[in-house]
């Protein structure tokens, strides 16, 4: 699980995402955004930063996945 801080994002957690991403296809990020206009912009970054599709949104958890280009854990029919 990713949690993002009041800052938004940096470098880092793009980075930290990415690393998730690649390691297990599927990461939880609690956004820290009190309204949820806020909180669809955060997702829009991440979903273009990072290639990455949107699965669930609950609140302010969402969950992302990305194949994994040469070993994939995770088959969708």
């Amino acid at each position: 699980m990713v949690r993002t801080g009041r800052a938004g994002f940096t470098a880092s957690v793009y980075r930290e995402i990415d690393n998730g991403l690649s390691a297990h296809e599927l990461v939880k990020i609690k956004l820290a955004a009190e309204h949820r206009a806020a909180r669809t912009d955060m997702i829009t970054a991440i979903l273009a930063g990072t290639g990455a599709l949107l699965v669930q949104r609950i609140g302010h958890i969402a969950v992302f996945y990305r194949r994994h280009p040469q070993k994939p854990k995770i088959i969708l029919p």
